[in-house]
């Protein structure tokens, strides 16, 4: 059965373009902007988008990020308003798909079972749970697969080819390397090595291969753009907003544009890449 997420790789690489996977906080800075951001993205340029489930300690996550889970936490966000957002978006978008992203807690707390099938419900497409490794499949991943989500498993810079295919072996919707040994928004990536980095996972899996962490600008994402199949950017969106709020942490009316205006350079950066290739 093809998936959002199958189609829109296909339409892209019909394209002969790589995809622009966005990452957005859900609940930030309000639940209300945040739902008009996530409204805005698919006209600005994203191909995919990710959303962010806010929890207290998001170990992978860079400053930006954290700081962006903590603001939509003090406003009040909780994964059942998070599956709202979700629900609001697909009632005006079927086509775009969306994931989530986040840390297993929440999700246990919520109840599995339950869990997947509200998600499922709202018009989720598949998540990224970033601290459940491999050995723990049975606690989520196997269980969502089985509900018609995509689980998205993280390779990293210290995943070597011993390590790869149990990484990969119930990996589902693409594959999201990550492009530095760090947290999110740490570092600017080394393109050459990533390039060889995607190569190498190529030659384990068909999906596709997403590459994020440490991509900030429209030059970034072209360089990316260039060996994967997609680019994530994340933390540069998520400073967007931030960079756009008033003194007591409030919206503006620069909140949503500041986003989508960053969101259409990138899009421009990844669609150029490949028609000069």
């Amino acid at each position: 059965m093809s998936t959002r997420i199958d189609a829109r790789f296909a339409a892209t690489a019909s394209e002969g373009r790589a995809a622009l996977v966005t990452f957005v906080m859900a609940g930030d800075p309000d639940h209300a902007t945040a739902l008009k951001i996530l409204q805005a993205l698919p006209g600005a340029g994203a191909d995919v988008i990710e959303l962010g489930m806010p929890f207290t300690d998001p170990m992978a996550d860079g400053p930006a990020i954290q700081a962006a889970g903590l603001r939509a936490l003090k406003g009040g966000e909780t994964l059942t308003s998070t599956l709202d957002l979700v629900r609001a978006f697909r009632a005006g978008d079927d086509a775009t798909p969306l994931i989530l992203m986040g840390y297993y807690n929440p999700i246990y707390v919520y109840g599995v079972e339950r869990f997947l099938a509200d998600a499922k419900a709202a018009g989720v497409d598949g998540m990224i749970v970033v601290d459940l490794p491999p050995e723990e499949d049975e606690e989520l991943c196997l269980p969502a697969l089985s509900a018609g989500l995509a689980f998205v498993r993280l390779a990293t810079p210290t995943t070597d080819d011993v390590r790869l295919p149990a990484v990969l072996r119930n990996t589902s919707g693409f594959v999201y390397y990550v492009s530095i040994a760090g947290v999110t928004g740490s570092a600017t990536p080394d393109f050459d090595v990533v390039a060889g980095a995607v190569k190498r996972i190529k030659r384990h899996t068909p999906l596709p291969v997403a590459v994020g962490f440490g991509v900030k600008t429209a030059q970034h994402a072209a360089a990316i753009a260039r060996s994967a199949d997609a680019v994530v950017v994340g933390s540069a969106l998520v400073d967007a907003v931030r960079g756009s709020l008033d003194a007591d942490g409030r919206a503006t009316e620069k909140t949503v544009s500041a986003v989508t205006d960053l969101v259409s350079a990138l899009a421009a950066g990844v669609r150029s890449a490949r028609v000069a290739a």
